[in-house]
């Protein structure tokens, strides 16, 4: 950012006392397309557009509650001493992993509440998960946040990124690795494989368990750039120790569920 420039002002708009920010606006947009994307291919799969609004109506509250516990809960040290601090979720810190917690716990009662499969919902929400994924993480852009180590101007624009981005990296005089877009581009990468894969002759809740491991993956890789992990201990970051166990978790229940022949094809689901 040139001197005098100035970062992105975190609030889109004011209505009155009312400020509406930019992190919320994404984030209500990322739900939006990620729940067009699912109504779209639910309606192919025989379960009607209205499943996935009615499952949404739950999911969200309680993944962005969930979200916000699992932040809470692992940063103790501060909101304990700010507990006003605790519902500013527009302030940032929110993760992803108490958001997917929440969101298949809701859906695995969801679906035992209307008689469906899980697996059959949670292969068509794949895509649509990592969609709001990328979409959300600019959120984490306009709030100068979850970016990772210093680095230089030049740095930034040998990557050939638009001026908008490189500006908003630098805060407080220095450049910082752009991850919110790393995994942005990582979870977009996604989307086009699962799509691609519905082609594929895979087993029900497999296209699901892709999603978790391509997921996984990006994330163990792009945690280890970021400045503002959440802590298991000194060396520990806690997203890099779940990846590798959801990665481990995910692979042994596609090769367990192959090998037991449990549930239909996709094709069939």
């Amino acid at each position: 950012m040139d001197a005098g420039s100035q970062a992105i002002d975190p609030i889109a708009f004011s209505l009155g006392p009312l400020q509406v920010h930019w992190y919320g606006l994404i984030i209500g947009s990322a739900v939006l397309l990620a729940l067009w994307l699912a109504m779209r291919e639910s309606e192919k799969r025989g379960l009607g557009k209205d499943i996935f609004v009615d499952l949404i109506l739950f999911a969200v509250p309680i993944a962005i509650i969930c979200a916000r516990i699992y932040y809470v809960l692992f940063k103790w040290d501060y909101y304990s001493q700010n507990p006003e601090e605790i519902i500013k979720i527009w302030h940032g810190g929110i993760a992803i992993h108490g958001a997917l917690i929440g969101s298949v716990l809701t859906a695995i009662i969801f679906a035992k509440v209307k008689n469906i499969s899980f697996w059959k919902l949670a292969d068509i929400a794949a895509p649509s998960i990592l969609l709001g994924q990328a979409i959300g993480r600019w959120g984490n852009f306009i709030n100068q946040e979850a970016h990772g180590g210093e680095v230089s101007r030049s740095f930034l624009e040998n990557l050939h990124l638009p001026e908008f981005i490189i500006s908003q990296m630098q805060i407080e005089g220095v450049y910082y690795h752009p991850t919110f877009l790393y995994e942005s581009l990582w979870s977009l990468a996604g989307v086009i494989i699962l799509i691609s894969l519905r082609r594929a002759n895979l087993l029900r809740g497999e296209m699901f368990l892709i999603y978790v491991i391509w997921y996984s993956i990006g994330r163990f890789f792009i945690e280890g750039l970021r400045t503002d992990s959440l802590m298991l201990t000194d060396t520990l970051r806690i997203a890099q120790v779940i990846s590798i166990v959801l990665i481990a978790l995910a692979v042994l229940l596609i090769v367990y569920r192959r090998v037991k022949g449990i549930d239909k094809r996709y094709k069939d689901a």
